[in-house]
């Protein structure tokens, strides 16, 4: 398995690739890992490595970005010359193995996810393309992102993102967040992630609820442009900026979180949201969610059902999903839990061991 993510460092990509990794092997397969070292000296990826039930190389980044590439390049090909089959999963992995293909014999699965298959340069895309078509089969994590490649004139199986049913089990509330409603955004801050959006509407939601509160979770790459939209438009108060956390503290906001909202929306350079595996994480608790049309979320969310999926800049549509939500909050949180079962990595495993064979 190649990527461009692994944990310890975060990401939805590496996330899906480490426990893609994790249910193959709990399956009697042989699993090796590719990926990059994030961390300046490595401590901390080779502690996680270390308890590994499969084996990990990591390749060291360089200053000089061609350098790293070719190091990925020259690490794919010694492993690929002994391996069965090639994962492909995030950008220059895709790369990677295509290229690889042309010299050596294996069989091929490419996993996209969404902003990978949607550059806006000319060169980019085409370079992706002809990359797609020498995989021999490609898997989309929603439905929307096969709608990226449907140009290519192939056979893309879905098979969304999964996640782990137990990740809160054992944690406890260890802090009180303020709000009432509690509404909660859980990812890296920045224009995808929809946290402007969320910010944009808040001015009318608070005539309704005056003491509603609003909490980001997560790096917090644009945190100026949000703090500044929400000193502009006098919500300041209403929002807490959280930073990255730990599973516990994302635990005891999620858990007195009465919405999860992720109004994602499509970046110009094409940078979009490929399925969305915080609103299942937030649904494990009983939390229901508003999401975006148009991206990735709407595989992650059962409209009516578990959440409601509404346009990101509408603030009309978006205040009636929360009043609609807070009206029947037992009702949608009941169909929450129900809802995320079905994504137990156990069961979507199953889905790629089907094409393994």
């Amino acid at each position: 398995m190649i990527t461009s993510e692994f944990p310890p460092q975060p990401g939805g990509i590496g996330n899906h690739a480490y426990n893609l990794a994790l249910y193959l092997s709990k399956d009697s397969y042989e699993v090796e890992v590719i990926a990059d070292r994030r961390s300046k000296e490595g401590v901390e990826e080779a502690k996680f490595d270390e308890a590994l039930p499969f084996n990990v190389s990591r390749v060291k980044r360089s200053s000089v970005n061609i350098l790293t590439y070719f190091k990925r390049l020259v690490m794919s090909f010694k492993k690929l010359k002994d391996g069965d089959y090639a994962v492909a999963t995030g950008k220059f992995s895709l790369w990677n193995v295509a290229f690889c293909s042309l010299f050596l014999n294996f069989k091929s699965i490419a996993i996209i996810h969404g902003t990978e298959v949607n550059f806006k340069s000319y060169f980019l895309k085409v370079f992706i393309d002809k990359s797609l078509l020498r995989f021999d089969n490609i898997v989309a994590v929603s439905h929307y992102t096969k709608s990226l490649v449907q140009h290519l004139k192939r056979e893309v199986i879905v098979i969304p993102n999964g996640i782990n049913i137990n990740k809160w089990k054992d944690l406890n509330v260890s802090l009180k967040v303020k709000g009432a409603p509690v509404l909660t955004t859980v990812g890296r801050i920045s224009e995808r992630k929809g946290q402007m959006q969320v910010i944009a509407h808040l001015p009318q939601l608070i005539k309704q609820y005056p003491r509603l509160h609003y909490h980001c979770v997560g790096i917090a790459n644009e945190i100026d442009r949000c703090s500044k939209l929400a000193q502009e438009l006098g919500v300041i108060s209403h929002i807490t900026f959280h930073g990255s956390v730990t599973d516990q503290v994302v635990f005891s906001i999620l858990d007195q979180t009465d919405i999860f909202i992720m109004l994602s929306k499509e970046t110009i350079s094409g940078d979009v949201e490929g399925f969305g595996i915080a609103i299942l994480e937030a649904n494990l608790l009983g939390v229901s969610a508003i999401g975006s049309i148009g991206c990735g979320i709407e595989d992650a969310i059962n409209h009516g059902s578990s959440g409601l999926l509404v346009n990101s800049d509408s603030s009309k549509e978006f205040i009636t999903a929360v009043n609609n939500i807070l009206d029947s909050k037992e009702a949608y949180s009941a169909s929450a839990l129900s809802w995320v079962q079905q994504f137990n990595w156990s069961h979507i495993i199953q889905s790629y061991i089907s094409i393994l064979k």
